[in-house]
């Protein structure tokens, strides 16, 4: 069945009906009614997957969305367009252009954590880039998923864009068949499972993972804007977000009051009770309940440390006394579980970053700019936000992506629909004029000329 429906993709896609502009604009208008005209469906979708509210549901899954797929239909001519280069002299008389080409087929593959946002936003960009695509979402995310998988293809067309529900036989049956590009969003694991797979058929891939994003304060910080910021980006979604502060470096001089600043903030977000706000969310899964709560003991709860397996929830925690060998330390997170660790130096802190694998996403406060500009310098991550966490992420001329063990690939804004185009190189000369000096047979003088021109 799956093969089927790959195949049938493919044949649109041959048939070159997801070529015209008209019908990628058609698409992307469509999937914005769909988010706009269902909201109300997404927040309760939403609500029972990961027991968001409904102004967080739209904040960062159906309006996010809808930003990311406005901004392609407001550019779709342009980014779609062949791009002049110039042309060397050796080609001369000639133009160069750079023609996109969607590449046909592609696969998305979507994570549990932003369910909406991080399946239809790539999805938008391999339409906008006149591709047939398929859509995974997470099943793990289960109500959310019945909802993709029941009004897409009541607003999209079908011949060329379809849901796949279902699980690990439904994925592996999917990564069996040819696509021309795959997308996947997730963790490292299944990141490797998907470059196996994809490799079978040469098939390129951008995997969007993640890891222990880290977060770098400095004693010349300003320590209540940086616990305001660290404690929104860290416990919003329950931390479950690939680009949330995963650890803490803090200037031991510091260290103390900013954990202090972060429990009054987690207080002044989510009240004496974070159980009973409506801004707090739950966790996935008890599986995933139960990982999160046996990292609870790699140190000492300072913040929060309650937790409910009935209810999914895990109040919002700061971890101190830890040891960078403990188990917190040793894998993302990607909970509301806060490890912080004091650092005697800048210096220290980098170190400890770069004795690591690679992250999403790396953050520092510091209102020293050497400092902050000696972090940017030393480490290697997938994006930075400086006095600040996340927002590098939501500028459409910033591709968000990741490096090494975090991921390949960028999307976002132009990113996100160049990534699902091949951009041709397209030389076209004149017969006008047609010089015998790149031609045999090369005398001394000939090829002297030759070797200045090139």
């Amino acid at each position: 069945m799956i093969a089927d429906l790959v195949r049938q993709c493919r044949e649109t896609f041959d048939r070159g009906t997801t070529r015209p502009l008209e019908w990628r604009r058609l698409q992307l208008e469509a999937l914005i009614r769909m988010l706009t005209e269902n909201e109300k469906e997404f927040a309760e979708a939403l609500k029972t997957d990961l027991g968001r509210g409904p102004e967080e549901a739209w904040l960062y899954d159906v309006g996010f969305s809808i930003t990311e797929i406005e901004m392609m239909i407001k550019n779709l001519r342009k980014w779609t367009s062949p791009r002049k280069v110039p042309t060397p002299v050796v080609a001369m008389p000639g133009s160069s252009k750079r023609v996109p080409e969607p590449l046909g087929v592609v696969l998305v593959i979507a994570p549990w954590n932003y369910p909406v946002q991080l399946l239809l936003v790539p999805s938008a960009g391999a339409i906008a880039a006149g591709n047939a695509v398929i859509l995974k979402p997470s099943e793990v995310s289960a109500a959310t998923s019945a909802l993709l998988g029941r009004l897409i293809p009541k607003y999209l067309d079908s011949s060329a864009i379809r849901v796949v529900e279902g699980g690990v036989p439904e994925t592996t049956e999917l990564l069996n068949q040819r696509f021309d590009h795959i997308f996947y969003t997730g963790n490292g694991t299944v990141g490797r499972v998907v470059m196996r797979a994809a490799a079978e058929h040469l098939t390129p891939v951008t995997l969007e993972l993640g890891g222990k994003s880290p977060t770098i304060v400095d004693k010349s910080a300003d320590l209540d804007v940086a616990a305001r910021r660290i404690t929104w980006a860290k416990f919003v979604n329950s931390g479950q977000t690939c680009v949330a502060p995963d650890y803490v470096l803090a200037h031991r001089s510091v260290a103390d009051s900013l954990v202090d600043k972060i429990s009054a903030t987690v207080s002044e977000f989510y009240g004496s009770d974070p159980s009973a706000s409506k801004d707090y969310s739950r966790v996935i899964s008890a599986r995933h309940f139960d990982r999160l709560v046996g990292m609870l003991n790699s140190g000492t709860a300072a913040v929060g440390g309650q937790h409910s397996r009935d209810d999914r929830f895990i109040s919002p925690t700061v971890l101190v006394n830890v040891s960078p060998d403990s188990p917190v330390m040793q894998e993302e997170i990607f909970g509301p579980i806060l490890p912080v660790i004091a650092v005697d130096s800048i210096d220290e802190a980098i170190r400890f970053v770069r004795s690591r694998p690679h992250p999403l996403a790396l953050y520092v406060f510091a209102e020293d700019q050497s400092v902050s500009d000696a972090v940017v310098s030393s480490t290697t991550s997938g994006g930075v936000t400086v006095n600040g966490t996340i927002l590098h992420m939501t500028g459409p001329h910033l591709p968000f992506g990741g490096v090494g063990e975090s991921g390949m690939g960028a999307y976002h804004g132009q990113a996100g629909v160049d990534v699902f185009q091949h951009l041709k190189p397209v030389l076209k000369r004149s017969t006008k004029l047609d010089p015998p000096l790149a031609y045999p047979p090369y005398t001394k003088r000939k090829f002297s000329i030759i070797k200045k021109l090139v």
